[in-house]
């Protein structure tokens, strides 16, 4: 499993973690923490792309800023 911590411009409030969980929960992924403005998360990288964590944020309404990886 991939370890990273997701760095999200745009999220000000609880209905915005709400808004993004919902999101990442369409993708077979782990949420372990998520805080307004990130979200630490683990996935399988061979069923899992970057690229495609990227378009449910922005699907979500936000800009994925960075990705640190763990």
């Amino acid at each position: 499993m991939k370890k990273e911590k997701l760095i999200i411009e745009g999220m000000s409030c609880e209905h915005c973690k709400m808004a993004l969980r919902k999101e990442l929960s369409k993708l077979d992924i782990n949420i372990n923490n998520l805080e307004i403005g990130s979200a630490e998360i683990e996935f399988e990288q061979d069923k899992i792309s970057k690229s495609e964590i990227e378009d449910v944020v922005k699907n979500a309404g936000y800009n994925l800023t960075s990705v640190i990886s763990n």
